[in-house]
Parts: structure tokens; C-alpha cells; sequence
């Protein structure tokens, strides 16, 4: 990866509240084309519940790395995965100590163990917390996840109007109906059991290595801390990278590569 200087790169936002279906259209459309990123905004999850969605993921990501391996990934990617364990950008992270600064958690649809459907692959119940360390933590990120899932299903239909399909095309059974949708939290810096590494590809120090998605879309919600970067052309030699200004209250999206190949490498 070259070329990582301070620029920053410019993107529509949408507005979910916005009345002219019109222009939030033309705007999706414009970003899908050129790099698969832009934010939304007016979404309908208040900013008061977001900031408790954040102070709740820093109380798990702050517990004893002894609490958290309980709760360890599971074959059903329900769960906690540590610092290290992830290689996002193998070209790049050659050796184990090159790997992802980041720690994570999991969090599916709810599907009960006796449910036919827990047998299918990613699906199944959560691992969750004990209620007695992390009162109240589940039911918020329930909450948080139902609540988001709302909004990828509105701009979804907002990205079937910019591909010329009916506007509830995604919302069939088969696809957002009965979505498999994850809710991922992220803790970047390590924690305290590595001491903290700051992301610094010139040291070999990756808070994530660079990736695309493999989904249909992904919303990120940011704390405010500059750190995403984005390639707008990936086959660019070399490539640049600029960095996607947090916007508070937003959510920053990207489409992933299963989109992409749905729309014949139209959108981006």
C-alpha cells in the first residue's frame, strides 16, 4: 500500500429523511459508480442511543482478555475474536506479527438452537455475556442491531431504484427478508495485552490490512477517530489512499463485492 498521505476523499451523503426519493437516488448512484462509499444521514437511530451503543462496546472491549476468550468465536461466527487473529491483506501481512491490531465481537440474527434453521451455515444463537458483568449489554445490542438492519433495508431500496429494479427487490425472503446480517463490534489500538499498536503500514502495523467486504453493504458507525481509508481505484499502480472523515451521527457505507458482481461490476 502507497501513496498514504492526510487527503481526504469527498462523499455524497444521503439523507434518508429527505422527501426527493429523486435526488437521493441520483446521489446513491453517482457514489456506487465511482467508488462504492458515502454516508447517511437521518437514518432514525438517535444520536443519544448511539453514544450508549459505543460506551456499552468499550465495557466489553475493557473486561479481562481471560473474560473475553469465554466467549470466543464460535463455528457459527458468534462471538469474540482477539488481537492478531485476523489476515485481512495477506500480500502485505506476511508474518503473524503483521497481523490485525483490532479486536472484535459478533453478533448474528437471533435463530434458537431447536429452530431447523440454527443448522444452516452463519446461523444459530448468540453468545452473549454474562448478564451479571455486563448488565443490560445484550438488550442494547439486540436493540442496535434490529434498529440498523431497518436502515440497510431503507437504503437498499434506495440502491434497487439506482439499479432500475422494483424498490422492494432486496426485501424478498431470499435476500433482506431473512438476511444473514452481522453486527460486528470493533476495538482498534490492541487492548491492553499488546499494549496498544497504532496502525502503521511503513512499521508492518495494521489496524485492519486492506479488504473489500463480501457482503451486500456495510454501515459503520465511527466514535469520531479519523482512521478509515479508502482506494477508489484498486487496480491503480500504485494506489492511493485517502482518508473518509468521520461525520457524526452518520453512517459511513460501502458496498461489498457481492453487490458488486450482482450489478455486473457497475457499482463499485
Amino acid at each position: 500500500m502507497e501513496n498514504r498521505g492526510k487527503s481526504f476523499s469527498a462523499l455524497n451523503c444521503i439523507d434518508l429523511s429527505s422527501p426527493d426519493i429523486h435526488e437521493s437516488v441520483s446521489l446513491l448512484k453517482q457514489a456506487c459508480l465511482d467508488c462504492g462509499f458515502f454516508y447517511v444521514i437521518n437514518h432514525g437511530i438517535s444520536q443519544e442511543f448511539m453514544d450508549e451503543v459505543f460506551s456499552q462496546s468499550k465495557r466489553f472491549f475493557t473486561l479481562l482478555l481471560s473474560e473475553k476468550m469465554k466467549l470466543l468465536r464460535n463455528e457459527k461466527h458468534r462471538g469474540y475474536t482477539p488481537v492478531l487473529d485476523e489476515l485481512l491483506d495477506p500480500e502485505n501481512q506476511v508474518n503473524v506479527s503483521l497481523r490485525d491490531y483490532k479486536e472484535g465481537y459478533y453478533i448474528g440474527v437471533e435463530i434458537p438452537e431447536d429452530d431447523p434453521k440454527s443448522e444452516e451455515p452463519f446461523c444459530g444463537p448468540n453468545v452473549w455475556p454474562a448478564a451479571d458483568i455486563l448488565p443490560g449489554w445484550r438488550q442494547t445490542m439486540e436493540k442496535f442491531h434490529q434498529e440498523a438492519l431497518e436502515v440497510g433495508k431503507a437504503v437498499a431500496r434506495i440502491i434497487a431504484l439506482a439499479l432500475d429494479l422494483e424498490r422492494d427487490f432486496f426485501d424478498k425472503p431470499e435476500m433482506l427478508g431473512e438476511p444473514i446480517a452481522t453486527l460486528r463490534l470493533l476495538h482498534y489500538e490492541g487492548g491492553n495485552q499488546t499494549e496498544g499498536k497504532i496502525s502503521d503500514p511503513s512499521k508492518g502495523i495494521y489496524g485492519a490490512g486492506a479488504h473489500s467486504d463480501y457482503g451486500l453493504i456495510t454501515l459503520l458507525a465511527t466514535d469520531g477517530i479519523l482512521g478509515l481509508q479508502i482506494c477508489k481505484d484498486k487496480d491503480a499502480k500504485p494506489q492511493t489512499w485517502e482518508y473518509v472523515a468521520p461525520l457524526k451521527g452518520a453512517f459511513i457505507v460501502n458496498l461489498g463485492d457481492m453487490l458488486e458482481r450482482w450489478s455486473n461490476c457497475i457499482f463499485k
